[in-house]
């Protein structure tokens, strides 16, 4: 319990929360990380979920690829971008807003394909009676109709990618991560402690 007692201390401490290595600035670094790979996932998974669900073509690709994806050991496939990129350290960003949004799009995936084929069949093809386009249907009926799932996806994924963002701070970047990593060079668990206090209040 003393443990706990200490990490309460360095979290309530105002002298922590100040500067640009304080909590806020860290908790803003987290989330900027976290909504940089979210947004990319995003931009790759949602499209080709919905394509997918439409349509019914790559399915089996679809679900193959988001157990694959699952499965990928994030650090392990940081440091493996890292050092294949070769990138300075101001630009490290870069392999770990990949990792992150790797790890983001099986969720986003599952969730915009699954969204869809749950949808009744006589809806779509009420809506094909009724003279709608395929751009039309996707967008007016079939999108509507899967958005519990679809957010379900992203709920999943925001999760997960806030909960994995503390790994930025292997590559020098900043993050919550910085108090894990910081905090175990000094042998300071606390600060280690209250870091992952953190990084849960958020995902909460």
């Amino acid at each position: 319990m003393n443990l706990f007692a200490d990490a309460v201390g360095w979290l309530t401490a105002p002298a922590h929360w100040a500067g640009p290595a304080g909590i806020g600035a860290r908790v803003a670094e987290h989330l900027l990380y976290s909504a940089l790979a979210l947004l990319l996932a995003s931009l790759v998974a949602l499209p080709l979920g919905l394509y997918v669900g439409h349509t019914g073509r790559l399915r089996g690709l679809a679900v193959a690829a988001s157990g694959a994806l699952r499965a990928l050991p994030t650090l392990g496939l940081l440091t493996l971008l890292a050092i294949g990129m070769g990138l300075p350290l101001e630009l490290s960003i870069v392999p770990s807003t990949l990792v992150l949004a790797i790890l983001a799009v099986p969720p986003l995936l599952a969730g915009a394909y699954a969204g869809v084929e749950a949808i009744d069949p006589a809806t779509i093809d009420g809506a094909r009676a009724t003279g709608l386009s395929e751009r039309q249907i996707v967008a007016g009926v079939e999108l509507p109709l899967a958005a519990p799932m679809l957010i379900g996806g992203v709920r999943s994924a925001v999760l997960q990618v806030l909960a994995t963002a503390t790994v930025s701070a292997y590559l020098g970047l900043g993050g919550l991560g910085r108090f894990l990593l910081d905090g175990l060079a000094i042998r300071d668990f606390p600060q280690m402690l209250g870091g992952a206090l953190v990084v849960i209040a958020l995902a909460l």
